[in-house]
């Protein structure tokens, strides 16, 4: 049956016709999804002129008009009716007798209605008031009657809320923030109110709302996909439950899910979520947008004052190779080129988290479509953006739905799609799988002083629950997965190795911990073998704590908590005869003797540049051959003849000439028989934080003035971040710094975990020189945004320092760090 036959129908049968036909079009299934709503909304405006019509006789100057949902022509079964009856004034008393005949009816059908009746004047008062009323307006349609007042209302309306818009965006966004908070975010809820939670039908009507401004205007891809999407679902949900609910229960979604034609509930709440994401990412944007463009114009009649009028060009600071921040989000530099740098996505996206900034719209659009593909395995630098973006804590989540939202996270991770949106049947989470995963890693950056390796610590985050989009054992599923993942991205077989375990095992110390006996040797025994090993142990404790604390307030406590730290104590017993012993000195290369020598003929510092690889990791079982070398970035090897202030001096020049250290080593360098003199060598790996490399002269002068106190580098520095202050979007976890006195027989091993910063080698050197210590042999690591840096020290006799007074350093050295 058509929609003109309803119609027909009901013409001449009063409230019952409208009602058997109304009846029909939501039973016969002939119709469903806009369709139906449309005509659902063509068949009631026929019947209310109808009553229209009949009720108004000669009376001239009104109009019946439909507002908000029903404005829109979007009628769900069990909807409302939302109806503003428009009068001139001129006679109050008919109108409301008018009003009756038509409200009654409806409200004998069982119809749930929202009126009013107003005139023009009136209608625009309540709105300026009333910002619920003013929405509902903008979609204001004409049914019956005075089709000129109608539309004179519209127009003003629309003019009202165009001037009015600085004041009264705000206003929205604040309703839609309060609402989010009330009843959370429908893309991760189990039982989503599909109208009222964050991402709903109520965001989707505020877009609208933002773009009827001329303010600003959403991103459109996709929006109008999941408006419908997330409508179609509420008409099944009415006629399910034959009630007004925008509740999508539990008991209700297997019935919901038939009557879509879906597979299940879950393939149900999937694309829900889908739906939900795609207006929540958009809505962000656009509320972002909102809040520049606001900005922008309070400013700029000041700024022309001051500057004599014409158009400012809107300041761009660079954050790194190819990434700029602007007007508050991160965009590309007008020299980037996406189409032949691979790894920008990630460099974009880590800039961003690290800055605390967003992602532009037009920025991430531009990598989605013009990128080429990262080469299988990652070149070392995609790698550790990689890193960095997941230990920058909480704004990793929104740079990261920025990528997602663009499809480049599962451009880069194809496994990604099997947990994209994947509901969690479990009342303990509170996330979907994917979401899950990068609250792990938000929670995990905080851990990183905690453990060795934090970039294995992150990366076993993102993927420690890959495997649940797979049948069987999700862990064991993940473990397969990671191994493969893990190859591609570019860690080397061990690295791979320790990554697998900690997905497989990674309910492991919890499960145990909490369901067995722990005096019962044979289940620490059973532990100890799983884990294999200290270090990963050290990563597998915090791996667990992370992944509890993303679950779910209900996941962890300070009583497991407790049962896990005792399970760690009891199988790092059990593990502690496995330490390796402490590895001979390396010797000395032909190059670095010659350059020793020279810096012994010479009395100071000589130094080499020279690009560096590294030879291509041994690929994971299954994983592509590797042909060829990968680029690291620039060697710098350095001789000098012993003094005190060498680390200091160095590690302060190069922060000076903005170079990066990803990894360092010092030692003493033994000379050839004959040649008297002790020289120190440092060999680092470094990289222009942005720009060129300095020339190797420049180095070395700055060097030789570093070591001979001309050079005031602390004063250069603190110039430095005076004039262009770092962007603290990040708040990390506090540095810590701890003594092993154990790890070697030769000297104290002061291990410092930290943030890594400009200048923080230097802050350490000094420290270290402040203490009257001297530095055997350091070294020092920066994985992602983390800096792992151990320091050989012993007193200045050469012997190990005694315990109270090595604590005595590390504590003075943490106080130094946290200043």
């Amino acid at each position: 049956m058509t929609s003109t036959d309803v119609r027909n129908d009901a013409e001449d049968s009063g409230p019952s016709g409208y009602a058997a036909a109304r009846l029909r079009l939501l039973t016969e299934g002939a119709q469903s999804g806009p369709p139906r709503r449309a005509a659902l909304a063509e068949l009631t405006d026929d019947w209310l002129a109808g009553l229209f019509t009949a009720g108004a006789g000669a009376l001239r100057g009104v109009s019946l008009v439909a507002v908000g949902g029903y404005g829109r022509g979007e009628l769900s079964p069990r909807s409302d009716l939302d109806l503003l009856l428009l009068h001139d004034g001129t006679d109050p008393a008919a109108v409301a007798a008018l009003a009756d005949r038509i409200w009654y009816p409806v409200w004998d059908l069982g119809l749930a209605l929202d009126h009013s009746v107003r005139t023009p004047a009136q209608a625009r008062g309540t709105a300026g008031e009333d910002l619920k009323v003013q929405l509902g307006l903008l979609d204001a349609r004409h049914i019956a009657g005075d089709l000129g007042l109608t539309a004179g209302l519209r127009t003003a309306v629309l003019a009202d809320w165009r001037n009015q818009a600085p004041k009264r965006l705000p206003e929205l966004q604040e309703l839609c923030a309060e609402r989010a908070e009330r009843q959370g975010e429908a893309q991760y809820l189990l039982e989503p109110d599909l109208k009222e939670a964050r991402g709903g039908l109520r965001d989707a009507t505020a877009l609208r709302a933002v773009a009827a401004s001329w303010l600003a205007d959403a991103p459109r891809e996709g929006l109008a996909d999941a408006r419908r999407r997330l409508l179609d679902v509420r008409d099944a949900l009415h006629l399910t439950t034959g009630r007004a609910t925008d509740r999508l229960s539990l008991q209700e979604q297997d019935q919901v899910a038939g009557d879509l034609g879906l597979l299940d509930a879950d393939t149900l709440l999937r694309q829900v979520y889908e739906s939900a994401r795609v207006i929540s990412y958009a809505s962000d944007v656009t509320w972002r947008e909102v809040g520049r463009v606001l900005r922008s114009r309070s400013v700029r009649p000041r700024l022309r004052a001051m500057l004599g009028g014409g158009k400012q060009p809107a300041e761009r600071s660079p954050l790194a190779e190819g990434v700029v921040e602007q007007d508050g989000e991160v965009v590309l530099a007008r020299a980037a080129r996406p189409e032949r740098d691979p790894v920008l996505p990630l460099r974009a996206a880590a800039a961003a988290a690290q800055a605390g900034l967003p992602l532009s719209l037009h920025a991430v659009r531009r990598l989605a479509t013009t990128v080429r593909p990262l080469p299988t395995p990652w070149p070392a630098e995609a790698r550790e953006q990689l890193v960095t973006l997941l230990g920058s804590g909480r704004p990793t989540v929104e740079v990261w739905e920025a990528l997602e939202a663009e499809g480049l996270v599962t451009r880069l991770l194809p496994d990604w799609e099997r947990v994209r949106c994947r509901p969690q049947r479990n009342a303990v989470h509170v996330w979907t799988v994917d979401r899950h995963l990068i609250e792990t890693a938000v929670r995990a950056s905080a851990f990183t002083r905690r453990v060795s390796r934090p970039d294995l610590l992150l990366v076993a985050a993102l993927l420690h629950d890959i495997g649940k989009g797979w049948p069987g054992d999700h862990s064991v599923a993940g473990e397969i997965i990671a191994r493969d993942v893990a190859g591609r991205i570019g860690f080397d077989r061990a690295d791979v190795a320790v990554l697998s375990t900690l997905v497989r095992h990674h309910l492991l110390l919890v499960d145990t911990a909490t369901r067995r006996d722990l005096e019962d040797p044979a289940t620490v025994r059973l532990v100890a073998e799983a884990v294999g090993s200290q270090s990963t142990l050290e990563l597998l404790h915090a791996l667990t704590e992370a992944d509890a604390l993303a679950t779910g307030p209900a996941a962890w406590s300070s009583w497991r908590g407790s049962l896990v730290a005792d399970l760690v104590r009891r199988v790092a017993a059990v593990l502690a005869g496995d330490d390796p012993e402490e590895p001979e000195p390396a010797a000395a290369t032909t190059e670095q003797e010659r350059l020793a020598l020279e810096a012994v003929a010479t009395g100071g510092p000589v130094l080499a540049l020279r690009a560096q690889t590294e030879p291509a990791p041994q690929p994971a079982e299954g994983a592509a051959d590797v042909a060829d070398p990968e680029p690291l970035g620039v060697e710098l090897v350095i001789a000098v003849p012993d003094q005190p202030g060498v680390l200091p001096a160095v590690a302060g020049v190069l922060a000076v000439h903005r170079l990066t250290v990803r990894t360092a080593e010092l030692r003493a360098l033994e000379l050839p028989q004959g040649v008297e003199g002790s020289v120190l060598l440092l060999n680092w790996r470094v990289a222009a934080e942005y720009g060129s490399l300095p020339q190797a002269t420049r180095l070395r002068a700055d060097l030789v003035r570093a070591l001979d106190g001309s050079l005031d580098v602390a004063g250069r520095l603190a110039e430095r971040d005076a004039a262009y202050p770092r962007r603290r979007g990040v708040v990390a976890p506090p540095p810590r710094v701890t003594v092993h006195p154990t790890a070697s027989r030769l000297a104290t091993v002061i291990e410092v975990r930290a943030q890594d910063a400009p200048g923080l080698l230097f802050r350490i050197g000094r420290a270290l020189e402040d203490a009257a210590v001297r530095v055997r042999s350091a070294h020092v690591s920066t994985l992602g945004a983390n800096a792992v840096d151990a320091f050989y020290v012993t007193g200045p006799e050469g012997a190990p320092l005694p315990g109270e007074e090595a604590t005595a350093v590390a504590r003075k050295l943490e106080e130094t760090l946290r200043g």
